[in-house]
């Protein structure tokens, strides 16, 4: 708590595969703590394997939040997270625990501390005209023409996010300003970080240690039977590749793979899925930590390091009151 009695927002953050999970489950051994998600893929329900969704005995350990909470088909949104979180965070605080922030989704977390601002309604009739564009012109063109008039979207969107490219160009086609000018309210708090936050980034000082976790994690993934996972997914017979479930790194991967038919239980096209989801992942982990850099007051420690547990607590555990015996 700081002197004046406003919690303190705690947040564990950092690329994927950097060992969030270990410290915060060290942090449970000593403070009575709930953990909040920060992950826009752990909210979907059936996505187990290629989340790296906490075990039963993690969930058991400590309480768990944000995981598990919607469908694949349904979309999870910053703005729900702000919402979600701010309610939870009241209520572990009233139960006498802390809630702390565990997770990699850079955008919610910025959205939580600096304030989105509200996004313009859906614009049926441009959609429609948008549809009829890309049968005529191809998505391609379309994502060249984001990239002329919001090239901050257009950068972080690849061309074939066909749903994220067409919400943009409506944004821009119905308001005239570029879906980036909605993302996010200038941050008010400067360079010293919000008050009463404490945001302990993990960061690898050596790239090839997080390539390499990248990498026997996607593996040990594919060996716990992660294509049988998506190959359920595609059997519902109403997901695709359009919804942000089947966009979150790895299944796009294995999905686009099996709808080019091959065949992923022979160890050539398996090796190469394999290859094109870890190549996926750390360009998800360059992306998270081009955020967590944009964040000069965050506390940084170094992932790789073989004290980063003790590291981290050190920062943590003077805002969390002791378990009682």
């Amino acid at each position: 708590m700081s002197l004046d009695n406003t919690p303190t927002t705690l947040i564990l953050a950092g690329p994927t595969a950097s060992g969030k999970t270990a410290i915060a489950l060290g942090l449970a051994a000593h403070a009575p703590i709930e953990i909040i998600s920060v992950d826009s893929a752990l909210v979907y329900r059936g996505m187990d394997i290629g989340t790296a969704k906490p075990t039963p005995d993690e969930l058991a350990a400590v309480p768990h939040h944000l995981i598990d909470i919607i469908d694949p088909l349904e979309s999870y949104s910053a703005a729900r997270f702000v919402r979600d979180t701010q309610r939870l965070m009241a209520e572990i605080r009233a139960r006498g625990r802390h809630p702390v922030l565990v997770g990699g989704t850079m955008l919610y977390i910025k959205s939580l501390l600096d304030g989105l601002d509200e996004m313009p309604p859906a614009d049926p009739a441009v959609r429609a005209m948008l549809d009829a564009r890309a049968q005529t012109e191809g998505w391609a063109a379309l994502h060249a023409e984001l990239a002329a008039v919001d090239p901050v979207t257009a950068t972080r969107l690849p061309p074939g996010d066909t749903q994220r490219i067409q919400r943009a160009l409506e944004v821009w086609h119905s308001t005239g300003k570029p879906l980036s000018s909605f993302h996010l309210r200038a941050p008010s708090h400067g360079e010293q970080g919000p008050a009463h936050t404490v945001l302990v980034s993990l960061e690898p000082t050596e790239r090839p240690w997080l390539h390499h976790r990248i990498a026997q994690r996607f593996e040990q993934m594919m060996q716990a039977g992660f294509i049988d996972e998506v190959q359920a997914l595609r059997r519902r017979g109403d997901l695709h590749l359009d919804l942000p479930s089947m966009r979150c790194v790895g299944y796009r991967q294995v999905w686009e793979a099996l709808d080019e038919g091959l065949e992923l239980h022979e160890a050539k096209n398996l090796a190469a899925v394999t290859e094109r989801g870890i190549a996926a992942t750390r360009q998800l982990a360059k992306r998270q930590l081009t955020w967590l850099r944009g964040m000069p007051w965050r506390h940084v420690v170094a992932a790789d390091a073989p004290d980063a547990v003790e590291q981290a607590q050190a920062l943590l555990m003077p805002h969390l009151s002791p378990k009682q015996d």
